[in-house]
Order: C-alpha cells, then sequence, then structure tokens
C-alpha cells in the first residue's frame, strides 16, 4: 500500500510543467517602441519631479526645458510607428484582441496630444517665469506631462479597463494643474467645477462599463462588438443601460450640452497655458473615447448612440454659440470666457461625423471628418490662447476691449489672432477653417442628417457675429496710450509655430483628411 510519502514526488514533478506552462500563458511580450511616446512623456515627468528636489530656485527653469525637449521627444517617437499598425499586450492565443494598438488613428491623436501639450508647455514656460515663484514649477511640470502620457495612451486603448485608466490619468492631474495657484479663490473654484463633474463622469462610466462587462463577459472593445449582439434576452436591458451610462459619461469628458457647465469657470481660473491645454487635449481625450466606444465597441447600437450624437450635437453647437454671442467686450477675463464658449461650440461640431458615423455606410470616413476637425481646432485654437497669453501679461483682466488697436502696438500678434479668428469661423484666408467646417458638412448630409446640417449651418452664421466682432476690433484705432507687447522666445516660439502651421495646411488643405485617415478598420 503506498504511503503519502511515496506519491508525493510523482505529484510534484506533474505539477511543477503545469506551473511553468501556466505561467508562460499569463507572460506578454511587450512592445517598446509601440509604447514609447507615452511612455517617454510618464518617465520625463518623474525625472522633473525627482530633480525638482536638487535644483536651486535660480535653476528652475531648467525643468520647463527639460519638460519641453521631452514632450519633442515623444512626438518624434511617433515616426517609427508609421510603418504600419502594431499591438501589445495581446490576449494569450489571438494575437488579433489586444489591449494597445498603435494604428493610423491612435498616431493621429498622439500627434494632436503630445504637439497640443508641447505648445501648452511653450507656453507655461513664459507663465510660470512671470508668476515669480508664486506657482510650484516642479509639480507643475510633473503634473503636465502625466497628464499628458494619460492622454496619450487614451487612443491606443483597446480595452475598457485600460480605457479608463487612461482616461483619469490624463484627468486627475488636470485637476490639480487648474487650481494649482494657492490662495487663488477662482481657481480653486475652478478646481472644484472640474472636480466635481469629471468625478460625475467617471463614476457614470464606470457603472455603464460594469453593466456592459456583465453582458458579454469581456473587456476587449473587439470582443464587446461581437458578443453584445448576441446577448441572452435577459441581459438585454442591463445592455441597453450601460450602453447609455457610458456615452454619458464620456459626453461629461467632451464638454457636451447639457454637461458644459464646468468649462467657462475652469478656463477663467486655470492659469492660461491649462485652459488653452484643456480647451484641445481635454477635447482629444473625451472624443478619441468617444469613437472608440461608439464605432469600434458598439456599432450594433447605432440606433441608439447615433440619434443621442446628433442630438446633442445639435444642442452643444447652439448653445456654444448663443454663449458665446452674449460676451461683453469690458467684462472681466471676456476674452477668455469667449474662447470657452467658442470650444463648447466646436465640440458641437466635432459631433457632428460621429453621430453620422451611426448612419453612413463608410464610418471610418466619417470619423476621419471628426479627427480632420479636431486637427484644424487644435492649431488655431491654440494659436488664439497664445496670442491672449501675451495680452495677459500687459492686461491682467484680459477683456476684448484690451484687443482694441493691438495691430498699432504688435502688428505680427494682431495678424496671427485675427488669422486665427477667421479659421475658427471658415473664412478665407483661413482656407483650413471652411475646408474642415466643409468636410463635416458633407458628413451629416451624405449620412442623411439634412436637419443636422441646416442646425450647424445657422451655428456658423452666428459664430461668424463675435469671431469677425473680435477681429475687426484688432485694426481699430487704440483708446490712451496704448501697451508695448514685449514677447519673450518660448511665447514666440508658440505663436510662430500655430502660425506656420495654421497658414501651411490653409495652402493645402487635402492633406489633414489624407493625414486624418483613421484605420480602425
Amino acid at each position: 500500500m503506498s504511503t503519502p510519502a511515496a506519491i508525493a514526488p510523482p505529484l510534484a514533478s506533474s505539477a511543477e510543467p503545469l506551473t511553468t506552462t501556466t505561467a508562460a500563458n499569463l507572460v506578454q511580450s511587450v512592445d517598446w517602441l509601440a509604447i514609447a511616446p507615452p511612455t517617454l512623456a510618464a518617465v520625463v515627468g518623474l525625472v522633473v519631479l525627482v530633480a525638482d528636489l536638487f535644483v536651486g530656485d535660480q535653476k528652475k527653469a531648467l525643468l520647463g526645458w527639460v519638460s519641453v525637449a521631452g514632450l519633442a521627444a515623444s512626438a518624434l517617437l511617433l515616426l517609427p510607428l508609421l510603418d504600419g499598425d502594431r499591438s501589445t499586450f495581446c490576449l494569450t492565443g489571438d494575437d488579433g484582441v489586444c489591449s494597445y494598438t498603435a494604428d493610423r488613428f491612435t498616431l493621429v491623436i498622439q500627434f494632436l496630444v503630445l504637439g497640443g501639450a508641447l505648445l501648452a508647455a511653450l507656453l507655461s514656460v513664459t507663465t510660470l517665469k512671470d508668476a515669480d515663484k508664486k506657482l510650484p514649477e516642479g509639480e507643475y511640470w510633473f503634473l503636465l506631462l502625466s497628464s499628458a502620457a494619460g492622454a496619450a495612451l487614451l487612443p491606443a486603448s483597446r480595452d475598457l479597463a485600460t480605457l479608463i485608466v487612461a482616461l483619469e490619468v490624463a484627468s486627475l492631474p488636470a485637476f490639480a494643474l487648474v487650481g494649482i495657484r494657492h490662495g487663488d479663490r477662482k481657481s480653486s473654484e475652478a478646481a472644484l467645477k472640474f472636480f466635481l463633474s469629471s468625478v460625475t463622469a467617471t463614476a457614470v462610466s464606470l457603472m455603464g462599463i460594469s453593466f456592459v462587462y456583465a453582458s458579454t463577459g469581456t473587456l476587449y472593445l473587439t470582443q464587446v462588438a461581437d458578443r453584445i449582439q448576441h446577448v441572452d434576452g435577459q441581459l438585454h436591458t442591463l445592455a441597453q443601460t450601460g450602453v447609455v451610462l457610458t456615452l454619458v459619461g464620456f459626453a461629461f469628458k467632451t464638454a457636451a450640452v447639457p454637461f458644459h457647465f464646468w468649462v467657462p469657470d475652469t478656463y477663467v481660473g486655470a492659469p492660461l497655458p491649462i485652459a488653452a491645454y484643456l480647451s484641445v487635449v481635454g477635447k482629444a481625450v473625451g472624443f478619441s473615447g468617444l469613437i472608440l466606444v461608439t464605432v469600434v465597441a458598439l456599432p450594433s447600437y447605432a440606433d441608439v448612440w447615433g440619434p443621442a450624437l446628433a442630438a446633442l450635437a445639435a444642442l452643444t453647437m447652439t448653445v456654444g454659440n448663443v454663449g458665446a454671442l452674449r460676451q461683453q467686450a469690458t467684462r472681466a477675463y471676456s476674452a477668455v470666457r469667449l474662447l470657452a464658449w467658442s470650444s463648447v461650440g466646436q465640440a458641437g461640431y466635432l459631433l457632428v461625423p460621429i453621430a453620422a458615423a451611426a448612419y453612413s455606410d463608410d464610418a471610418e470616413r466619417s470619423v476621419g471628418s471628426t479627427v480632420a476637425y479636431a486637427l484644424m481646432y487644435a492649431a488655431v485654437n491654440l494659436g488664439a490662447f497664445a496670442v491672449a497669453a501675451l495680452v495677459g501679461r500687459t492686461k491682467a483682466a484680459n477683456r476684448i476691449a484690451d484687443y482694441r488697436g493691438l495691430y498699432a502696438t504688435n502688428s505680427f500678434a494682431a495678424l496671427l489672432l485675427a488669422f486665427f479668428l477667421l479659421c475658427l469661423a471658415g473664412l478665407p484666408p483661413g482656407v483650413i477653417g471652411l475646408f474642415a467646417k466643409v468636410t463635416v458638412f458633407s458628413a451629416a448630409v451624405d449620412a442623411g442628417l439634412g436637419w443636422l446640417a441646416v442646425v450647424m449651418a445657422v451655428n456658423v452664421v452666428i459664430a461668424l457675429f463675435y469671431y469677425l466682432q473680435w477681429t475687426t476690433l484688432l485694426f481699430r484705432a487704440p483708446e490712451g496710450e496704448p501697451a508695448a507687447h514685449r514677447v519673450p522666445a518660448p511665447l514666440t516660439i508658440a505663436l510662430a509655430l500655430t502660425g506656420v502651421l495654421g497658414v501651411a495646411l490653409s495652402g493645402a488643405p487635402q492633406l489633414v483628411l489624407r493625414f486624418a485617415g483613421t484605420g480602425l478598420f
């Protein structure tokens, strides 16, 4: 009769290869080149945070230039990825189901995010210098780089867990950046509003995603798209509720009406470079997440999210443009408030092609229209904020009235701002703005959303009034003694980059649509 001791060795020897096999199956290969852009931004952020402990006050400015260099290097790391799609963190035994994919859509959004963060960093170098140590530089740069790393990770996310983690990594540092001016009541109030709205959005999104997971048993976007079509009848209501809650959560992130209330006060209370960062990178994060959830994960529920997004688009562009139209030129911070309300209106335009994807036979083309519009908007809106940062150095209230006669004191900045405003309005010589609006308009018409195209046309006319009103103010005779605007080097670089990009794209607008080909399908 065998004893337990006698049979123990065979059991151990048979368990060893089983354990080894299981461990081997859990190990995933990592494509370090694919994940290099967001990883480098995160690493540089950590380096800056540690270096801040050892760098003296007189050399704190070096931290800013290290951050600028890190963001530029992260953007350059996108170039080796252009030769083809790359995926990593894939499901064991199925290389087609992965958590991270660097395809054309990912690279375009990462370029927008890292480029936007780079320009915001250039604006921040001047802002921190003018703040005269009232803003903690080490923490500022760490938070900005951390947020940029999360924002760059999000478009590559191909499972719902990674998507939410990336969304929060991009959002949490932004809360602190908005309220980083200690003792400033306006800044604290802005951070609180931003925090509460974003936390609510995350909670709603997580509940929706949990319902989708309970219905499908998977978090991978492609598997969700397949399994949610064959959900058991008892779970059908749960799946529908999950879809709706997930959409509501991302509507908060995109500042779609009625989830936009935090935008004006947040932009006014935040340091101006952070307002510029949120207006571009924050929107890129929200819209790329919305595209991945709707078009990739939930195409079978297009009859749910298509009409919902179309209604949100119409409401958002109308409320945003009417809000911008109501801004009084003499009110404190009216220039920043106008740009904030304008960004809400622009969010409505960005929603149009995503809604059109639900009705179109070519969803990829519709999504490409949103990406193309986002690229145009990023370049010219960051340029407008750069000019606002320049004027704000001598006019702390940053009223629209403060821009009267800007051409007499700084013709370069006045001409650039006029060009950027005309681009946002969609008027020549801002050809890229006109091209982007026509592209979005065509997406709506081709999808059979004629009523939405009409609403968009009416809103474009409304927007013309306040954009042209601000533009004409730049060339009027100044009131009183004109204030000279000295342009620091970082601010000059930011203005030059956005100006060159806007002019170049206006000369060859078709390059935007070609570059914005999504590659999602």
